[in-house]
């Protein structure tokens, strides 16, 4: 197994001078050097093909003894350093001073076909920034993380990856749902894979101990590597740096709203410097389309982090990121100017989102309010947003009173449809209908192009309960199933009809399901 390795972050950033992998405050350094710890009885579950290629490597070497022990952390890689990041953040709104990886280690720098790619452990044992937990990983989180992250891939959303799963063959405590009854699990390890696990909370740490020389080398590192095309850093190249930001976010969590993913606990610490879906934790797919709905236990009260409010949050997290680089810029008019173009940009860019969802083309004055009558109407009765925006693409021109039966399949309960409410979907279809009719597209264009942003298939939480169901009890086939329908998510795959389907009654109120904590 041969890998192509070029680090750079442990290389030109400071480093913690403290070996010794003790739990501390981390001053001064951008990351410490930690090695994973070995386990009992390591075994690979799955491997994405993709992701091999994408690194440089082969099927065969990830039956190689060398690939299994590398990527269980058994084993470091010759002339590599592993390495945890320092960083800070918010969560939930207040400052929570020093977090950092508490179970995540870099182990590598890769770069093949122009391409790099940090390798990180995820589960593989503490570091300096673990507090008081112990920076281990069990099979259930682990599995969500596996599938999850490549599934947004294939929807087309920026998101980290992954490479591999596999069994540490230890047994891991925890309290699923912070109730005082904790289990002893099947501990898991996953490759998780990005040009870079930079964070807003890594210029935050920085800013709020007043670092001011490590932040700058920190930012004009990041600019180096990742937004080479803006420059040479200056002021001005940092005003343009964290414009970009700004864009990169917007366009993640628009993508977020389009197929209905809700991230759980949008920290700043888990905001990606390069825009991308990070760290899945409590994350859930809208089965009933709420924009109140949270799939966080810990977020169940105030809702901060529900599928409506992602878009503020991510706005909220910029502003935190503007007063962290701050200190570089000096200038506070510009940073607020491109944070007031967020919200600005926000609301053309869901319109424009939900018109291709519409399967509309055309630019019209009235768009907005067919929209939100829609998000009305969708949310009057348990609707199903998945299914309903994918049977949408049925409809035909001139009939509109035929529309609710075309969509009816995305109701829970159909009874509850009220004649109310009936009569609201057939004057929502009567407009649509009138609009479509301004469209010049041919219907089968039309269900194609909405089909192409309207997916069949998302990872919903109790596909995935599923999967975790088995493998606790040794089976693993149902990962490799959907890991292989997941690719294709706007593709019909008539031998997966069956996962076209609503959240079963069962899975309701199940933990796992419906209730997720921040160790899910």
């Amino acid at each position: 197994m041969k890998l192509n390795i070029k680090d750079t972050f442990n290389v030109e950033l400071p480093a913690d001078p403290i070996l010794e992998n003790s739990r501390r405050q981390v001053k001064e350094a951008c990351f410490s050097f930690v090695t994973p710890i070995k386990t009992t009885k390591p075994a690979i579950l799955h491997v994405s093909p993709e992701m091999l290629k994408k690194i440089g490597l082969s099927v065969s070497d990830s039956k190689s003894e060398s690939f299994l022990k590398v990527f269980t952390g058994n084993e470091v890689l010759p002339t590599t350093k592993p390495y945890a990041l320092c960083y800070g953040g918010h969560q939930f709104g207040n400052w929570a001073g020093q977090l950092g990886d508490g179970r995540a280690i870099n182990l590598c720098e890769v770069e093949h076909n122009n391409e790099r790619w940090t390798l990180q452990l995820k589960g593989a044992g503490e570091t300096p920034y673990s507090r008081t937990a112990d920076g281990l990983a069990v099979l259930r989180s682990s599995i969500r993380e596996y599938l999850c992250s490549e599934a947004m891939y294939h929807l087309g959303i920026p998101t980290t990856r992954a490479l591999s799963l596999t069994l540490t063959g230890d047994q891991v405590l925890r309290d699923i749902m912070y109730d005082g009854n904790p289990e002893y699990e099947k501990g898991a390890v996953v490759c998780r894979t990005s040009p870079s696990f930079i964070r807003f909370g890594n210029f935050e740490i920085f800013a709020a101990r007043g670092d001011t020389p490590n932040l700058k080398k920190l930012t004009n590192y990041t600019i180096k590597h990742f937004f080479p095309h803006l420059g040479k850093p200056s002021k001005e190249i940092y005003l343009q740096f964290f414009k970009e930001v700004s864009q990169r976010s917007l366009a993640m969590v628009i993508d977020w709203q389009r197929v209905g993913f809700v991230h759980g606990v949008m920290n700043t610490d888990n905001m990606s410097i390069l825009g991308l879906t990070i760290d899945y934790g409590p994350y859930g797919w809208l089965e009933g389309y709420d924009f109140g709905w949270t799939p966080n236990t810990t977020d169940s009260q105030f809702k901060r982090y529900k599928f409506g409010s992602q878009p503020d949050i991510v706005l909220w997290n910029l502003y935190q990121l503007a007063n962290a680089i701050y200190p570089l810029i000096e200038e506070a008019k510009e940073l607020e100017t491109i944070l007031a173009t967020y919200r600005i940009s926000y609301a053309m860019q869901y319109l424009k989102m939900m018109r291709s969802k519409l399967g509309l083309s055309k630019s019209e004055e009235d768009d907005s309010i067919l929209v939100k009558d829609l998000e009305d109407n969708l949310q009057m009765a348990e609707t199903d947003m998945t299914i309903f925006f994918r049977n949408l693409s049925n409809y035909k021109i001139g009939k509109p009173l035929e529309g609710l039966k075309i969509v009816s399949d995305a109701f829970y309960t159909e009874s509850e449809v009220t004649e109310a409410m009936k009569g609201k979907w057939n004057e929502w279809f009567g407009g649509y209908d009138a609009r479509l009719i301004q469209e010049s597209i041919p219907e089968e264009e039309r269900k194609e192009k909405m089909n192409q942003v309207n997916p069949k298939y998302v990872l919903r939480n109790y596909m995935a309960q599923l999967a975790i169901d088995d493998a606790d009890k040794g089976d693993y086939k149902l990962i490799d199933e959907l890991f292989i329908m997941l690719k294709k998510p706007y593709a019909e795959q008539p031998e997966n009809q069956k996962w076209f389907a609503k959240r079963p009654d069962w899975a309701r109120h199940k933990v796992g399901c419906s209730m997720l904590s921040c160790s899910s």
